[in-house]
């Protein structure tokens, strides 16, 4: 059964007396034209929505510099958001001042800032790992394993499409990552034939789609335009397709999108909590990717490369967890001679 999907925004209705000005579709029309992500797309509209209904529903011409530091001090004073919460809405209505409306805001002061404490990744050991892929199958222990065994974020590998996979080189290559870059990653050995395996049934259901009619994907920006068949080839389609086609509202289109995320990260915290773990996300696995890395001797720089960190900054919190004690750091107590009455 086809899943109907309306693509479409809604509108502000800001005016009863006359028709809705389509504020959020000319949002996702700069964004879409700018190549931001679906992911920052929905943020962003979410707290563009958010911000004009603290406000009353003012039109955000009416507003200035003064209403975006009320908000911003609400969110973080009442709502006890995270740093990087408030500083995506920040993000989020700086862009529609400057990009949609045209009207960039002066320097915004006096905002209080959400507090953003220090926080060390979780990192499972190797046989920790190995106890959640036991209890993960199919679909989802694929997903686990190109997680855990290429560093991919979860969307990473969910919006992977056949053709971004190389066997013969053992590498994956991640399209429009995080900050709309790509780069190319690791692709485990104990994968490459439950992967091919699986690509095979899942090329089965593509032929029956086109049989029947459909088989189309979502192409990203304007290459529906561009190769006009392209989206029923079978390199364009979804490693990980969902079960259900779904129909696009405003064309009539079926095709499949790929698995829901919230799929994945149910299987995986109920995989963790069967092998006696708890906080085991996603993510998690990633962060083991990287640490693990560093423990067997990978500089940093290539592990930064595969992860797609912009600043190695941010792989350098992995070397937490090497060795042995606080930052690798051997005791000079360990070097004492021990006590002939110790046993």
């Amino acid at each position: 059964m086809a899943q109907t999907v309306d693509v479409r925004p809604a509108p502000l209705r800001l005016f009863a007396d006359r028709p809705s000005p389509r504020l959020y579709d000319r949002v996702v029309e700069v964004l879409r034209v700018r190549h931001y992500s679906r992911r920052t797309e929905e943020a962003y509209v979410h707290w563009i929505r958010r911000y004009i209904q603290f406000h009353q529903h003012r039109h955000p011409r009416q507003l200035a510099e003064s209403e975006v530091n009320r908000f911003l001090t609400h969110l973080a004073v009442k709502e006890h958001v995270a740093a990087s919460t408030q500083n995506q809405v920040l993000s989020a209505i700086l862009f529609l001042y400057e990009h949609v409306l045209e009207k960039p805001l002066d320097r915004i002061e006096g905002v209080v800032r959400a507090r953003s404490p220090k926080r060390l990744p979780v990192v499972l050991t190797v046989d920790e790992v190995s106890r959640v892929m036991l209890h993960l199958s199919g679909d989802k222990w694929l997903i686990a394993m190109l997680l855990y065994g290429g560093g991919l974020r979860l969307l990473e590998v969910l919006r992977l499409c056949v053709k971004d996979l190389d066997f013969e080189r053992g590498e994956i290559t991640v399209r429009e990552g995080k900050g709309d870059k790509d780069r190319v990653t690791t692709m485990p050995l104990a994968v490459i034939r439950p992967l091919q395996e699986h690509l095979q049934r899942v090329q089965a259901i593509h032929q029956q789609d086109l049989a029947d009619g459909y088989g189309r994907v979502e192409l990203p920006h304007a290459l529906n335009r561009k190769y006009p068949n392209a989206n029923r080839e079978w390199g364009w389609q979804f490693v990980f397709p969902q079960e259900h086609r779904w129909t696009n509202a405003q064309t009539g289109e079926q095709g499949r999108h790929h698995v829901h995320e919230s799929l994945v990260q149910k299987a995986i915290t109920q995989a963790a909590r069967r092998a006696g773990l708890t906080r085991v996300t996603s993510h998690t696995l990633r962060h083991s990717f990287a640490t693990h890395l560093l423990a067997d001797g990978y500089d940093i720089r290539t592990v930064q490369e595969l992860l797609g960190h912009k600043d190695v900054r941010t792989t350098m919190i992995y070397t937490h967890v090497l060795n042995r004690g606080g930052r690798g750091v051997r005791s000079p107590a360990d070097a004492l001679p021990r006590r002939s009455d110790e046993h």
